[in-house]
């Protein structure tokens, strides 16, 4: 019978009708009933295509845009049934409906925020869908549900960041917004959370009976259901940080985070009921997964070896790396669950033993131990801090037993006083921006202790490592990035301060944000005397030269052949000499011999560089100058681009110090302003108080009229009257001269029929003098300004109040009306329901909004931006620049408009969007949004008992 047809056409007039419309009782109902019609329609698998077929879903997209919570409800059900099927998400990804989703998740209430995330979570497996997740900024929306305490929203949250993770750039989003510690929160199960019984097709019943809130809201749920859902979210969450340790930066902060700690408590078994078992043994697994995508990062192996007994150990390694199926953990969960009573302990205690929040049980000097880091050639590296304080500190352990420091007692003591005489002399002189910055060294217990500064980020070789088990490899920009920063860290320590490194390798350089170098570890560095040699035999061997290999003397080229080593490793992943026997080891180092960087791979200057590091002779070997002078091309790249950051940051720094002043200049007027307010306002409770001359309303206006005072301040002068220095105070309504004045209208609101109203002097045509009393105890202290007038009028006494010539009275705006005006009106654009199409001009719009209030933002940065975009400033807008420029890549660099006249316009993007532009944006959104046709009389108040002040003429 073509039902189906017949009712999505049906619904789609309704629809229209409903939209242009307004809100109809009649048209509610019926959208109401055909979205549950067409719910239970999706509900039936075979029957999804009629609904598709018929364009239906065309239809609920629209009524996304719905203000009542009843059809906007039936709209999310409908869809939700729909998007069960692969090829109906296929067809409902093609539309915009990601931005009326964010919308929603932002604005509506729980249950609606609820249905829209699980509608999102289904559409994320379209690729489209995740694109348009990244262009709406879904991300800092999704995060901030996170802090929600509803099960079924959270867990269908969580599960959509696990899928829009596979985008590199939402990975550090992610990590930038802070959702690696949302999600540890939540895993830690310290939070109170709710949760309800309710299914698509139960909500789709209650919806279309009217008793949806009453369903919703009344259902409580057992302590096992509670369980139940909450291991489900915590195994989502678990799936989402599996996903987000694929980036290094990422699964370093988990672990900073006490991560390791938090996942690896949800692998311990727990007596659970029979009914949860399997869905707590499928937990065990997720958390398997999460910790074993960590141990893939070779820094967190120490972690993981105090975690197993051996065996089980064993196979946690044999999983591999990497692998996403969740089948291959079954194993080592049932391995785990079997093990006795005894064995459970252990490892529950070993867990245990990696909390980085349980108090310090070691301490070193005033120092407590917190973390250990690594370990190197000559010892180990931990996190520490004083014992009475919270900074973060790097404490390197060096064993002086150690063969390398000497035989006996005597020469072992020797070498560490000379140790600690080069760091102390290294302390006081290094500064530079990729040099570690040491505090301290002592000795204790046949041990040195250098404290140092503490590094946020991981050693260049677990870089390297991470990438050689990933199969991927250095970009050559990544390359010469890192190669620059050492040549120029290498350049400061030979050239300014005569210091040879000696133990230069990739685990003596951390790489932070950005790839930042600092190169660390001077525990063997020796500062020499100019044209003088060193002997001694230190660091490690992989990266010696050959003249340390030989035993014979050797400079500051020693550094060099190290850094030689160290690019050969990033281009290639392996270390240039290598062999298992030592002897052919030092061969190779001696003769330089190594297998060649593979054509194509990277440039000639890479190798060429290479070449020259890794020259034998250490006489022809290159100093640190010359290997910059070999690559200055690309050095003077750098340099501009450090130039180019360095004047944006300058630029901004002196943005920010002039809005900062500014801000203060206006902070102390309102100091001194709010000092004479509350001044007045003593002044006025007890003139108030002591007035007993008069009653009721007469008292009152008698205290209006002859005690009156308006701080001097407040007035402002009228330029175009040079005869009159008293004026009303500068207010967002002004006086019509034809009508009423305000005291006029205060006096019939009152309804008293006293004539020494101080409306009276606004009326008459006198010139006084403008004079403030104030009643003290025992005294009076009055204040005159004596201005020309009549001269022979006579002074009034200090009782009669302020007189204005009403010819005098002008019409006056006030300037943060017509700020609070614009940002409404911006406010407002970003509160319009989504277009059923892209919108480049909104989504301009929402992104200043959104920079005008981001976390970078300053607040006294605000009225400034207003006023610009008032001024229609032809200024490039820097506020949001950078967020802007992705933007505009992704719509194409012009946008077609339309002005007033009818003819046709474009605005060009290619050096930024000005104030201008965003100024004529907003006017054009306002218009075709009908916001002018709402109301005449928007923006206009009045104080309270003052009516019909104004005309209002458009």
């Amino acid at each position: 019978m073509n039902g189906v047809d017949i009712l999505a056409q049906y619904m789609q007039t309704t629809c229209n009708t409903y939209l242009s419309s307004g809100e109809d009782e009649f048209n509610v109902d019926k959208l109401v009933n055909m979205t549950y019609i067409f719910q239970k329609l999706a509900a039936v698998k075979d029957q999804r295509e009629w609904l598709i077929g018929s364009g239906a879903h065309k239809t609920l997209v629209k009524l996304l845009a719905a203000r009542d919570s009843n059809v906007l409800v039936g709209a999310l059900l409908a869809l939700t049934s729909l998007a069960e099927s692969p090829e109906c998400r296929t067809s409902i990804s093609e539309l915009s409906i990601v931005e009326s989703l964010m919308m929603i998740l932002q604005e509506y209430d729980l249950l609606s925020k609820r249905l829209s995330a699980e509608l999102l979570r289904l559409l994320c497996s379209e690729s489209d869908v995740k694109e348009q997740v990244k262009i709406y900024d879904g991300v800092p929306t999704l995060l901030s549900l996170l802090h929600s305490d509803h099960l079924k929203l959270l867990w269908s949250v969580v599960w959509i960041l696990v899928q829009i993770c596979e985008d590199p750039e939402i990975c550090v989003e992610i990590r930038t917004w802070g959702g690696i510690k949302q999600l540890l929160h939540i895993l830690k199960g310290e939070q109170y959370l709710v949760s309800d019984r309710s299914s698509i097709g139960s909500l789709s019943s209650a919806n279309a009976a009217g008793r949806i809130q009453h369903l919703y809201l009344s259902e409580d749920l057992s302590p096992r259901e509670i369980q139940e859902n909450t291991i489900s979210l915590q195994a989502a969450c678990c799936a989402a940080l599996t996903e987000l340790v694929l980036n290094d930066t990422n699964a370093h902060q988990v672990v900073q985070e006490n991560g390791v700690y938090i996942i690896g408590m949800l692998i311990l078994p727990s007596r659970q009921h029979d009914c949860i078992k399997n869905k707590f043994a499928m937990l065990q697994c997720y958390a398997f997964r999460a910790l074993r995508f960590l141990f893939s990062m070779e820094r967190n192996r120490d972690l993981f070896k105090r975690f197993f007994p051996p065996d089980l150990f064993e196979m946690f390694i044999d999983i591999g790396h990497y692998i996403r199926e969740i089948s291959a953990y079954e194993e080592l969960v049932s391995k785990l669950n079997a093990l006795p009573e005894d064995e459970l302990k252990q490892v529950a205690d070993s867990i245990e033993g990696i909390n980085q929040n349980k108090a310090p049980t070691k301490f070193i000097g005033n120092y407590a131990i917190l973390d250990h880091l690594g370990s190197g050639a000559f010892g180990s590296v931990y996190k520490v801090k004083k014992r009475s304080g919270q900074i973060l500190f790097a404490m390197k352990e060096i064993n002086l037993h150690n063969p390398a420091f000497g035989k006996d007692k005597r020469d072992r003591e020797s070498s560490a006083e000379n140790i600690v005489s080069e760091l102390t002399i290294i302390r006081e002189q290094l500064c530079h921006p990729n040099i570690v910055r040491y505090y301290r060294t002592f000795l204790e217990n046949d041990k040195l202790y250098i404290v140092m500064e503490l590094i946020e980020g991981a050693p260049l070789g677990e870089h390297l490592k991470s990438l050689k088990e990933k199969k991927h490899q250095f970009t050559e920009e990544r390359l010469w990035h890192i190669f620059i920063q050492l040549c120029l860290a290498l350049r400061y320590l030979h050239k300014d301060k005569r210091i040879v490194h000696r133990d230069l390798s990739p685990n003596n350089i951390m790489l932070g944000e950005k790839d930042k170098v600092t190169v660390t570890d001077f525990g063997l560095a020796k500062q020499k005397q100019e044209n003088s040699k060193l002997t001694s035999i230190v660091g490690t061997i992989l990266y010696s030269c050959p003249e340390v290999v030989k035993s014979e003397p050797y400079g500051e080229k020693a550094d060099v052949w190290a850094a030689g080593c160290i690019f050969y490793q990033m281009a290639t992943l392996n270390p240039p000499f290598h062999s298992t026997n030592m002897l052919s080891l030092a061969t190779k180092i001696v003769e330089a011999m190594y297998v060649p960087i593979p054509d194509g791979l990277y440039s000639e200057k890479v190798s060429n560089t290479i070449k020259r590091c890794l020259t034998s002779d250490a006489e022809l070997r290159p100093d640190i100058v010359e290997v910059c002078a070999l690559i200055s091309d690309v050095m003077m790249r750098y340099m501009d681009s450090l130039s180019s950051c360095q004047i944006a940051l300058e630029k901004k720094l002196e943005r920010e110090r002039k809005r900062a002043q500014k801000y203060f200049i206006e902070a102390n007027k309102n100091t001194v302003k709010y000092g004479h307010c509350h001044a007045y306002d003593q002044y006025e409770k007890s003139s108030m108080s002591s007035s007993s001359s008069s009653s009721g309303i007469a008292s009152c206006k008698s205290d209006i009229s002859e005690s009156a005072f308006i701080p001097m301040g407040i007035l402002q002068p009228n330029k175009s009257d040079k005869g009159s220095d008293v004026f009303l105070p500068d207010h967002s309504y002004s006086i019509d001269n034809h009508g009423k004045d305000m005291f006029s209208e205060l006096e019939d609101e009152l309804d008293t029929s006293d004539n020494s109203s101080c409306s009276n002097y606004f009326k008459g045509p006198t010139t006084g003098t403008l004079k403030r009393s104030v009643s003290a105890s025992g005294g009076e202290i009055s204040q005159t300004k004596e201005h020309t007038g009549n001269t022979g009028s006579k002074s009034r006494p200090a009782s009669a109040g302020i007189a204005v010539s009403q010819r005098k009275v002008r019409q006056i705006s006030d300037p943060i009306q017509q700020i609070l005006i614009q940002l409404h009106k911006i406010i407002y654009i970003t509160q319009l329901p989504p277009a059923l199409h892209d919108n480049l001009k909104r989504r301009v719009v929402e992104r200043y909004k959104k920079s005008l209030f981001s976390l970078q933002s300053n607040p006294c940065n605000l009225k400034a931006e207003i006023q610009k975009v008032l001024q229609g400033s032809p200024e490039i807008i820097e506020l949001f620049a950078d967020d802007c420029h992705g933007l505009l890549q992704s719509y194409g660099k012009s946008l077609i408009s339309d002005d007033k006249t009818g003819n046709t316009g474009s605005f060009e993007f290619d050096g930024g969007i000005t104030y201008e532009q965003l100024q004529t944006m907003i006017e054009e959104i306002l218009e075709d949004s009908g916001y002018y046709n709402l109301t005449s009389n928007r923006y206009y108040s009045f104080p309270v008992g003052v009516k019909n002040l104004l005309t209002i003429k458009r």
